[in-house]
């Protein structure tokens, strides 16, 4: 099988498919991140996943298969994204402290004209943090880069969750299982 394309520059979600073992190249395009106001926050992932897939598909010469996937937190409704500084990281956590909330990672297969798009949903409950705690995270992680401005494989993770329902790498950013086993009948 040729090398799949992964429409994502994000660390994390390199990792998984290094684990999984897939062989991939990297292949990202530009592109807006924006959904209609009232799409409901389940379909958001997917729906961004697919503008990720075709930015990356039009770009190419051959109908290579692309996975794009875009991974949200969703706390009373809304959707948190990352953060834009410190202060916006700090606030962030301290809402998520002592509190559950959903993570949920849209992906999209594509190939040519077929399109294969699902969410996967992982429910995450924080322990209470001390403010102590999250400003010491925030200056040594700087999670500016993570939905809900946290990585659950980094120490906030292993110190502040107190339980997880559902794929744990879901939450990293990409639900590898269910992943591996679209592509199998993908092909």
């Amino acid at each position: 099988m040729e090398k799949i394309i992964l429409a994502s520059a994000s660390p994390r979600r390199h990792q998984l498919l290094t684990w999984a073992e897939i062989d991939y190249e990297i292949v990202v395009k530009e592109t807006d991140e924006s959904f209609p106001p009232d799409m409901p926050v389940e379909e958001v992932p997917a729906f961004i996943a697919k503008h990720k897939a075709l930015a990356v598909h039009s770009s190419l010469s051959s109908d290579r298969l692309i996975i794009a996937a875009d991974t949200v937190v969703v706390l009373d409704e809304q959707i948190i994204g990352k953060p834009a500084d410190r202060t916006a990281a700090i606030s962030t956590l301290q809402k998520l402290s002592a509190r559950k909330h959903r993570v949920i990672t849209g992906v999209v297969l594509m190939k040519g004209d077929r399109i294969d798009a699902f969410s996967d949903i992982t429910y995450v409950e924080f322990n209470p943090i001390t403010d102590a705690q999250i400003i010491y995270y925030v200056d040594t992680y700087k999670p500016y880069d993570k939905a809900g401005a946290y990585a659950i494989q980094e120490w906030i993770g292993v110190i502040g969750i107190k339980s997880i329902e559902g794929d744990f790498y879901n939450v990293m950013g990409l639900p590898v299982s269910k992943v591996v086993r679209k592509l199998e009948a993908f092909k």
